[in-house]
C-alpha cells in the first residue's frame, strides 16, 4: 500500500467560521445516538428534536437545512447551536475522503475553509486516518 499524498499531515484548526455549514444544499447524516446527544444539548425531548430538525432521505436521517439559503438548521449568527454535540460528519470536516483524494481537492476545500492555512497546526496522519474510519 502506498502512502497517501498527505503522509506528513495537513494544516488545520477550526476557526468556528461556519462556512462548512452554509451555502449549498446537502445532507448531514445523523445516527440515533447523535440525535439523542443533540436533543440533550438543546434540552428538548428527543421526539420533538426529531420532528423539528430531522428529515428522512431514502431511509436515512439527515438534519434539515434552512430552505432559503441551505444553511444548517443549527447555524445561527455563524455559530453552531449544538457544537459540543455536533454529528460525526461535522466533527470530521474537512478530513473527508472527497477532500483528500488529491492535493488539488484539498486546496479547493481550503478555498471554502479558513481553518486550512499555513499558520494552522499540522494534523498528523494518524488523526486524519482516524477521521476517515
Amino acid at each position: 500500500m502506498t502512502e497517501p499524498w498527505y503522509k506528513d499531515g495537513l494544516p488545520f484548526k477550526c476557526t468556528g467560521c461556519g462556512m462548512c455549514c452554509t451555502g449549498s444544499p446537502g445532507f448531514v447524516w445523523v445516527s440515533e445516538e447523535e440525535i439523542v446527544e443533540m436533543a440533550k444539548a438543546l434540552d428538548i425531548p428527543v421526539l420533538d428534536f426529531a420532528k423539528r430538525y430531522c428529515r428522512l432521505v431514502e431511509g436515512e436521517i439527515s438534519l434539515k437545512e434552512d430552505p432559503e439559503n441551505f444553511d444548517c438548521v443549527f447555524l445561527k449568527d455563524k455559530k453552531c447551536l449544538v457544537y459540543k454535540a455536533r454529528p460525526k460528519q461535522c466533527r470530521t470536516f474537512p478530513f473527508w475522503r472527497e477532500n483528500l483524494r488529491t492535493k488539488e481537492d484539498w486546496e479547493e476545500t481550503a478555498q471554502r475553509c479558513e481553518g486550512i492555512n499555513d499558520d494552522a497546526p499540522i494534523i498528523p496522519l494518524s488523526s486524519i486516518l482516524k477521521n476517515l474510519e
